[in-house]
């Protein structure tokens, strides 16, 4: 890792925070918020690259990393982390508004600190962030659910055999579930790969995703509807669950920052057909019983995205879209220079 970027810790109202840091005492704050199944060592380029214009703050997420781990209430959807986020800028004593950035969960997560505090966004980059209606049972682009028990969505809607792998420390790559293959295949557009030494930083850092049922996926409950999986109460797959996460309120927050999409054209994990998603997977053959097109299409997350951004600019608001072509789930990982030059002309004083 860069030598400029310290790994520090700070406590606040809510918890202990491990976080990196780096960048100019004169710069404007920049915080980097992780994906799931991940941690703020996912940002260590992205930090070298941005130092010398900001002060920049990657905190690992409650259940992610090095910080305090300590249970997540889905019922909340996204506002345990949101909350989190608040704390930690007012532990650090940030002037506000800030620059925030947020990487797929990290995405949402952002969304969700700007509906609930507005005033203290300058800029909002979303990085392959997930839809505003969560991950899983949705059908259209209002995020309206296949089913009213939201199956196929929450704890239950997880490869448990990568779940498993988090749990043991695997860093091999023997199974196709192991944490590297899953990166490999999913976060990043085969054939792309990092070098030997970030690739196991990496791997790492996914490893670090606290598992469990307060955790890593949480609970789950079996229901009659396809694909027979509902979400439970506890834990970040549920967090994530449309029953308790919709981020369209992202359309009234007044004021209105300006906001940056970014996104990979060939990401298999946010899509309109993602790979993670049972909609595709039945659709695919992959899980039998899929009840059909009308029933239980792939959920249109790009699409969802894409109309509350529209709504969000016919309300007063302005974003850009940037779709980064051969770029999979990490756009700031697998083309860092383009993506850097992004922050830099978009985030401005």
């Amino acid at each position: 890792m860069d030598a400029r970027i310290e790994t520090k810790t700070i406590q606040t109202d809510r918890l202990l925070v491990s976080y990196l840091t780096a960048g100019v005492p004169e710069g404007e704050p920049l915080l980097l918020i992780h994906g799931n199944a991940s941690a703020n060592l996912f940002w260590d380029d992205t930090i070298a690259a941005l130092c010398d214009q900001y002060r920049v703050y990657a905190p690992d997420m409650r259940g992610y990393g090095a910080s305090e781990a300590l249970p997540i209430d889905a019922t909340r959807g996204l506002r345990d982390w949101s909350d989190d986020l608040h704390s930690f800028i007012r532990a650090l004593g940030l002037p506000t508004p800030v620059h925030l950035a947020g990487w797929s969960l990290g995405g949402g997560i952002a969304m969700q600190f700007a509906i609930d505090h507005p005033q203290e966004v300058r800029s909002l980059i979303l990085i392959a962030p997930m839809s505003p209606y969560g991950f899983g049972g949705t059908k259209d682009i209002a995020g309206n659910p296949c089913y009213s028990s939201f199956s196929g969505s929450g704890g239950g809607a997880v490869n448990s055999e990568l779940v498993k792998r988090i749990a043991a420390k695997d860093m091999g790559n023997e199974s196709p579930s192991s944490p590297r293959n899953v990166m490999n295949q999913l976060y990043f557009k085969p054939p792309f790969q990092v070098g030997p030494e970030q690739e196991d930083r990496y791997v790492r850092a996914i490893l670090s995703t606290r598992t469990g049922e307060d955790f890593y996926p949480g609970t789950f409950e079996y229901v009659n509807d396809w694909p027979g999986v509902a979400p439970g109460t506890k834990g970040i797959t549920n967090a994530i669950s449309p029953k308790y996460v919709n981020l369209s309120g992202i359309v009234q927050m007044e004021p209105k920052c300006p906001i940056l999409w970014i996104r990979g054209a060939d990401d298999a994990i946010v899509s309109d057909q993602s790979l993670a998603d049972f909609g595709t997977l039945g659709k695919r053959g992959y899980v039998p019983g899929w009840p059909g097109e009308d029933e239980y299409p792939p959920q249109p997350m790009v699409s969802q995205i894409r109309d509350v951004l529209e709504q969000y600019q016919r309300a007063g608001g302005s974003y850009q879209e940037i779709v980064m072509e051969n770029v999979g789930h990490a756009p700031h990982i697998e083309k860092a220079e383009e993506f850097i030059e992004l922050i830099r002309k978009t985030v401005r004083a």
